[in-house]
């Protein structure tokens, strides 16, 4: 039997084995954490994500390897590669993105469309920025910045020093604020041999820069719609090796299409893909980087929304909902397995189809309120 081996144990690594386990694939992952999300339900070696001796451990048992995590250490994964580990999306992609300011310069150097940035030490730096850019402003860390951490909102120059402090022995760049109309988001599907599958272009709705809600279809024109696809397509050519890759993007009100960021891995955004399509982000990832032929995407529905279940406290996970979620049709709840719960912490999504959004949304948002957890 086949195993592949995924570095990083969190929810993404728990829903990839699930996808694996339905394809016959064993699994294996790394994780720091006892009992982990993902190795609640397969094998776990207990162990740093960025530790090469636990890279090269995993490797040995397994025939492909992929992560879920970008802190996973590029470099031994590149060293496992080149003595003939199968190891996808290629580690060249993982360098590419893991440093935030390097993400922006290599879409730069393609002429993708992107807010303006650049890279800054210091108040000074700031300050001289903010005579060409003008305030607003975003102060970001070039690395280990996710679910907005590692990102602070620059109003004015009274706020600078707090921001600096904030993101104290960070490295740092600068970005244009953007007054966007919507954001949105792609995932596509590339195997061994270069054929692509392209999910359905959706809306994400951010708060505190942490995705809260992805709404399938998005509520765009066929014009921008064909523009966002072609704009990922060029973003994934230039990127290396199988697997999905998400791309995220803003709207902004002229109808421009700007990259925000993008992740050679299975994402967020597409979560709702489980039910709301033929065949899931996480199951067309597996066959990627397993060397299987990838299948063609079909919505089951008009509709999808899926919102994701943030933790409210501190303290250990309490779930209550079941009874309820158990009564609503076309309703699922996915909860990661996390022992302890943290404010906007990710302990859960659920996701609701149907045949519009209007009514879909208003589903989902029941169904979330009804969670606690």
């Amino acid at each position: 039997m086949k195993t592949l081996g995924i570095i990083g144990g969190g929810q993404l690594g728990r829903m990839l084995v699930e996808a694996a386990q339905k394809l016959t694939i064993s699994t294996i992952v790394l994780d720091p954490t006892s009992n982990s999300p993902a190795g609640q339900i397969t094998e776990q070696i207990i162990g740093d994500f960025k530790d090469p001796i636990q890279i090269k451990k995993i490797a040995g048992l397994s025939k492909f390897l992929t992560w879920e995590i970008e802190s996973a250490k590029s470099k031994a994964l590149k060293a496992l590669q080149a003595k003939g580990a199968i190891v996808n999306p290629n580690p060249r992609s993982l360098e590419v993105i893991q440093d935030k300011l390097r993400q922006k310069n290599f879409l730069k150097e393609y002429k993708i469309p992107l807010p303006a940035f650049t890279k800054v030490k210091s108040e000074k730096d700031i300050n001289k920025v903010a005579e060409y850019l003008r305030f607003p402003l975003v102060l970001k860390s070039r690395f280990h910045a996710y679910d907005g951490r590692g990102n602070v909102v620059i109003h004015s120059k009274k706020d600078i020093q707090a921001a600096l402090k904030k993101l104290r022995g960070a490295d740092l760049y600068l970005e244009e604020f953007i007054s966007f109309e919507k954001e949105l988001a792609i995932q596509i599907a590339r195997d061994t041999k270069g054929n692509q599958v392209i999910y359905p272009v959706v809306e994400t709705i951010q708060k505190n820069s942490i995705c809260h809600t992805v709404i399938y279809p998005a509520d765009i024109t066929k014009n921008i719609e064909k523009s966002a696809i072609e704009i990922a397509q060029k973003i994934v050519s230039k990127l290396f090796g199988a697997g999905i890759f998400a791309v995220e993007m803003f709207l902004t009100k002229n109808g421009k299409i700007l990259i925000n960021e993008i992740a050679p891995r299975v994402h967020n955004s597409g979560h709702w893909t489980i039910e709301g399509c033929n065949v899931s982000q996480f199951e067309n990832h597996v066959r990627a980087v397993c060397s299987m032929p990838l299948v063609s995407v079909k919505p089951k529905k008009k509709a999808a929304v899926m919102i994701n279940i943030l933790g409210q406290r501190n303290g250990k996970a309490n779930l209550k909902c079941m009874k309820y979620i158990q009564k609503m049709d076309s309703t699922y709840l996915h909860i990661y397995g996390k022992f302890e719960t943290r404010i906007e912490r990710k302990m859960g999504h659920i996701t609701v189809t149907g045949n519009d959004v209007e009514s879909t949304l208003k589903k989902a948002l029941s169904a979330r309120k009804a969670i606690t957890i």
